[in-house]
C-alpha cells in the first residue's frame, strides 16, 4: 500500500491530473523551436554563420567571415533590421546539424548562413524544418540542397555546381577536344561535378567520349603523384578539375613538377578562387581556363567597385568569391526580414522568394520554385599581370544565369 507523506498533502485526482497535463504542455513547450519573433527593440537580430574556419580550407571561412562583418556594418549603419541591431554569432561548421542545433536551440538565432562544404549542407538541409529557420548557403554548390533535397527553409545565394559545370561545358566544348578525364575531390562534389560536366558537354557534342581512368583523391590529400600518374596515363584530351582550396594548391604545385599543364590542358572549375590565386602566385599556370562564383574585376558597375574599394580598404585584400557571396547573403536576410516588417520565418521566406538583388556579382533573382539564385557565371583564362602579384583572368567569358541553370522541373525540388 501506497504511504503518503504528511508534508505533501493529497491533491484530488482531477485536479492532479489537471496539473500535471498543464505541465506536460510546458515540457513540450521547453522542448519546441524557440520563436523568432521577437520586436523588442532592445533585443538585437541574432544571426548564426556556420562556415569551415579551422584546417586547411580556413581561408574560405575567413573571407565569408569578412564579407559578412562588411555587410553587418553596412546594415547596422543603416537602421538594422526593422530598426533592431544585427549580431552575427560565427561557429566552425564541424558537424553542421550540431551547430545548427546550438545556434537555435541556446543562442536562438533568427536566421542561419553560410556552409561551405557540400556533404555538410547535405546533411544539414533535412533538419532544417524541425529546426524553424531559413538557412542562406553561400557557397556549399551541391545541387541536391536546392534540388532533391530542397525544403522551404532553404535559400542559395550562390552559383551551383551544376550552372558551373554547364559554364565550363560551353567553354570546353568549343576546344577540338574529344576525350576527357577527371580529377576531383571523392565527396559529393567531386563527383557531381563530374557528372554534370559530362552531362552538359553531351548535350553540346555527344561525340565527346568520358574515360574510365579517372581520380578522385580524399578531401584534404597532400599526395597527388599517383593521381597525376593516372591523368598522365589516361590517353585524354583535356581534364576537368574540380578540385578547390588547398587541395587545388597542393595539385598544381605537385603537377608542375610532371610538367601536366604542359602536356594538357586543365579546365579548373574553381580555379580562379583568390585563395588559390593568391597562394600559388607566379605557380598558377598560364592560359589555363578557370572557373569561379564571382570575380572582383567584373561586372564593371559602380556596385561592384564600391564593393572592392571598401573590402580594399578595410582588409587591405581582394574579395574572393565566398566574400562576395556572404556579404551578399547577409543583405539579402536583412533586406528579405525589413521588408516583411518582422522576423519571423514564414513571413521572410515570403519576402526571399523571387526576391532580386543587385549585388556587385550583378543581378541575382532568387527563383521562387526551388529557391536557387539565378545569377551569371565567370570563367577565364589565366594571365600574368604586372599590377599584381597573382595572375588575372584575360580573356573572361560571362555565362548567363539563365542560359546554365536548370529549369526548377528539372530540379525534382518540390517545396
Amino acid at each position: 500500500m501506497l504511504k503518503f507523506n504528511p508534508l505533501y498533502p493529497r491533491y484530488p485526482r482531477r485536479k492532479f491530473l489537471k496539473n500535471l497535463g498543464w505541465a506536460g504542455v510546458g515540457i513540450l513547450a521547453a522542448c519546441t523551436t524557440p520563436s523568432n519573433n521577437t520586436t523588442d527593440n532592445n533585443q538585437p537580430v541574432k544571426i548564426g554563420a556556420m562556415y569551415l574556419l579551422t584546417g586547411g580550407f580556413a581561408t574560405y571561412g575567413e573571407f565569408a567571415r569578412d564579407g559578412i562583418n562588411l555587410a553587418l556594418t553596412e546594415i547596422n549603419t543603416n537602421g538594422g533590421i526593422n530598426g533592431r541591431t544585427v549580431e552575427v554569432i560565427f561557429e566552425h561548421e564541424g558537424d553542421p546539424v550540431q551547430t545548427a542545433r546550438r545556434l537555435v536551440l541556446e543562442e536562438n538565432v533568427d536566421f542561419l548562413i553560410g556552409i561551405d562544404s557540400s556533404g555538410n549542407a547535405e546533411a544539414l538541409v533535412p533538419t532544417l524544418p524541425e529546426l524553424g529557420r531559413v538557412l542562406m548557403v553561400t557557397h556549399a554548390a551541391t545541387p541536391k540542397i536546392t534540388g532533391e533535397l530542397c525544403n522551404k527553409y532553404i535559400f542559395r545565394c550562390s552559383v551551383n555546381g551544376a550552372q558551373n559545370a554547364t559554364a565550363g561545358a560551353d567553354i570546353g566544348t568549343k576546344a577540338p577536344y574529344l576525350k576527357w578525364t577527371t580529377i576531383g575531390p571523392d565527396y559529393a562534389f567531386g563527383h557531381q561535378s563530374w557528372d554534370f560536366f559530362q552531362k552538359a558537354v553531351q548535350q553540346r557534342q555527344p561525340d565527346i567520349k568520358f574515360l574510365d581512368k579517372t581520380a578522385f583523391p580524399t578531401l584534404g590529400a597532400e599526395d597527388y603523384n599517383s593521381f597525376i600518374t593516372t591523368l598522365t596515363e589516361s590517353n585524354a584530351d583535356a581534364i576537368w578539375c574540380s578540385l578547390w582550396g588547398n587541395d587545388l594548391v597542393n595539385f598544381v604545385r605537385q603537377a608542375n613538377k610532371f610538367g601536366l599543364f604542359a602536356k594538357f590542358p586543365v579546365y579548373m572549375e574553381l580555379g580562379a578562387a583568390m585563395e588559390v590565386l593568391t597562394a600559388l602566385g607566379a605557380e598558377m599556370p598560364i592560359s589555363q581556363w578557370v572557373g569561379t562564383r564571382y570575380w572582383w574585376q567584373t561586372p564593371d558597375t559602380e556596385i561592384n567597385r564600391n564593393f572592392v574599394q571598401k573590402f580594399r580598404d578595410r582588409y587591405n585584400s581582394y574579395p574572393s568569391y565566398n566574400a562576395q557571396n556572404a556579404y551578399v547573403g547577409l543583405h539579402l536576410l536583412a533586406a528579405a526580414a525589413n521588408d516583411a516588417k518582422t522576423t519571423n520565418t514564414e513571413a521572410v521566406i515570403q519576402a526571399l522568394e523571387g526576391r532580386e538583388y543587385e549585388a556587385p556579382m550583378g543581378k541575382v533573382t532568387i527563383r521562387g520554385a526551388d529557391h536557387q539564385a539565378i545569377v551569371d557565371v565567370t570563367w577565364g583564362k589565366t594571365a600574368k599581370s604586372v599590377d599584381y602579384p597573382f595572375p588575372i583572368l584575360d580573356p573572361i567569358q560571362i555565362a548567363l544565369g539563365n542560359s546554365v541553370t536548370r529549369s526548377a522541373n528539372a530540379t525534382s525540388c518540390q517545396l
